[in-house]
């Protein structure tokens, strides 16, 4: 599978919430970029091999309001999501011998204990917020 344009307009269609069993890997970029040309061929060849998961790049130029919604401070920054949960983003180009481990630990990932951590943090964060 090649890689999907992610903007506001898709972003619904292309990340489904918690409900959603998806799996995306979204690379947030810009033209100008050189470090983002140098990782963009990794990202496509890792989404060659992973053609069950939903690779999805951002134009930060052309999408501000999703770059900013993720907080992207420097690009290129990389977004894991899973079942509607980020469980991983930080910037830098990745080789492809890290691009490839990082896809395996979050696959490995025990999604039910990480949505009971998030359900845990948002109860606390509505308790602090009511005190």
């Amino acid at each position: 599978m090649s890689t999907v344009e992610l903007t506001t307009a898709n972003f619904d269609e292309i990340v489904p919430g918690a409900e959603g069993k998806d799996f995306v890997l979204i690379d947030f970029w810009a033209a100008w970029c050189g470090p983002c040309r140098m990782f963009g061929p990794v990202f496509e060849k890792a989404s060659e091999r992973h053609p069950d998961l939903v690779f999805a790049k951002v134009d930060t130029e052309a999408q501000q309001e999703l770059a900013a919604a993720f907080d992207v401070q420097s690009i290129p920054t990389l977004a894991i999501i899973r079942e509607g949960v980020l469980v991983f983003a930080q910037p830098g180009a990745l080789p492809e011998p890290a691009l490839e481990d990082l896809i395996g630990q979050a696959r490995e990932l025990d999604m039910s204990e990480v949505h009971a951590k998030v359900a845990k943090a948002r109860a606390e964060a509505e308790a602090a917020s009511q005190a």
